[in-house]
């Protein structure tokens, strides 16, 4: 997994370049922020998938500020933030107003786009859709998180298990006759 995640993210040379994480300097100099290993990409996905569904504001920014902060892979939590893009956002939200409308007691409206492109209704609208993205956020961040650590663990496992069973093989392999009759 981490040979995969090091041949697809961004290098630490790139992500310097980048104009919006860029502005933070030399906190990006840290060496927690690019190590892949098991702590620091499952604590990554939890922020990315975090961030993913908090209000459509600034979520590089976001995601780059937690990293930094938590200590934390830098392009893995960026990369999930974006998960939530123009394309996913109308069904992201409209769950998470669904779900805090629910949790709230009140009768959810249909998906129609004169009701949700008029701002009028926007503040009708905003606290059932907060409580619903906290809830979903903070669902898809454990979730992320837990998964990262069971497949890590897992493919660990395999690999250990491919290798020992690779010595074995050799040491079955190997001539057990002695080589001299001192050896008897």
């Amino acid at each position: 997994m981490r040979k995969w995640l090091k041949r697809v993210m961004p290098t630490q040379a790139q992500m310097h370049g980048n104009r919006f994480v860029g502005l933070f300097g030399t906190l990006l100099h840290d060496p927690n922020l690019w190590h892949l290993n098991r702590r620091s990409v499952a604590n990554a996905t939890a922020v990315g998938l975090f961030v993913m569904y908090l209000p459509p504001l600034g979520h590089t920014f976001i995601a780059a500020a937690l990293a930094i902060w938590l200590r934390v892979n830098l392009p893995i939590a960026v990369a999930l933030a974006w998960i939530s893009n123009p394309l996913t956002m109308p069904a992201m939200y409209y769950l998470a107003y669904v779900l805090g409308c629910r949790v709230l007691g009140l009768p959810p409206r249909g998906f129609e786009a004169a009701f949700w492109l008029d701002w009028h209704h926007w503040l009708e609208i905003l606290e059932p859709m907060l409580i619903g993205c906290l809830i979903c956020a903070s669902v898809c961040a454990l979730v992320g998180y837990t998964t990262i650590r069971i497949l890590w663990r897992w493919r660990v496992a395999r690999q250990l298990e491919r290798r020992r069973a690779r010595y074995r093989a050799l040491f079955e392999a190997l001539d057990k006759t002695p080589s001299s009759s001192r050896q008897i």
